[in-house]
């Protein structure tokens, strides 16, 4: 699959778009053997909704995405809300990019209907995922927020941690949020010297990754240890070690951006065995 983010809709929609219905609690999916799928154009009539309401997300794989928010009244047999993250392995990485971007986009939609200024109602902006209020002029767009994400290498081994919110034995690479004022680096120095208290030299881009809980790019890097100790914070990090590619725990799954890192570093190791 080939996913390509668009605003502004094609005069002609494809035959079969895509339908991502937004509930506050995830997207709205039927069961399906031991996978789901999406409602086509007939369902979303059927479920008493509005298509010309919809926003346009964008195109995969030749058809055209489209997102609209649902309250419970939307939920009836076979349909039911499921978690965006419930929704990463059956989906894949393309469509769950896609699923990520419309759940963001109707949620932009559905909390921006009035100015933060002045509290007068706002319009839609043509052609752009926008709103503009007429009274005072401002303009609100989608909030993106930046995190970095880090796999710090010492030597053939690398620094993995487990936080608090993870599951049991799962360990994955260090990421934190960008602060007013921070360059990406600076983030990544603070971030984890904050965690696990060492220090990091050599910072290279990886690559970058949408990340729509809720509204993040997680910007992923590799660095070199520096020096210091492992003092974990007891709060976001809960444990934290080096591991070697021959010992490993349990690991973020694909498609995160966490796994590419893991994976990446252990190609290296492997090329270097």
């Amino acid at each position: 699959m080939s996913f390509v983010p668009g605003a502004k809709p094609p005069a002609d929609v494809s035959p079969d778009p895509h339908w991502f219905l937004v509930h506050s609690t995830g997207l709205v999916v039927r069961a399906e053997g031991e996978g789901v799928a999406l409602p086509r154009r007939d369902d979303v009539v059927a479920l008493g909704l509005d298509p010309g309401r919809a926003h346009f997300v964008g195109r995969l794989d030749e058809q055209d995405c489209f997102a609209l928010s649902v309250d419970d009244g939307a939920l009836r047999e076979p349909w039911a809300a499921r978690g965006l993250r419930a929704l990463y392995m059956p989906f894949g990485e393309e469509l769950f990019v896609a699923a990520g971007r419309a759940v963001q986009i109707a949620a932009f939609a559905l909390t921006h209907r009035h100015c933060g200024r002045c509290g007068r109602p706002t319009r839609p902006v043509a052609g752009e995922h926008a709103v503009r209020c007429d009274a005072c002029e401002l303009s609100f767009y989608p909030r993106v927020a930046p995190a970095i994400i880090v796999l710090i290498r010492r030597g053939q081994q690398a620094l993995l941690a487990h936080a608090g919110h993870f599951r049991e034995g799962m360990y994955s690479t260090l990421a934190g949020f960008v602060e007013a004022g921070e360059s990406l680096e600076q983030t990544l120095v603070r971030e984890v010297r904050e965690e696990v208290g060492i220090e990091v030299t050599s910072i290279r881009y990886f690559g970058s990754q949408p990340w729509p809980f809720p509204h993040s790019l997680m910007v992923g890097f590799t660095a070199d240890y520096a020096g210091g100790e492992i003092r974990v914070d007891g709060e976001e990090i809960v444990d934290a070690r080096w591991f070697s590619a021959d010992d490993l725990p349990n690991l973020p799954p694909n498609p995160s951006i966490a796994r590419k890192l893991i994976d990446a570093w252990l190609r290296d190791v492997g090329a270097r065995a």
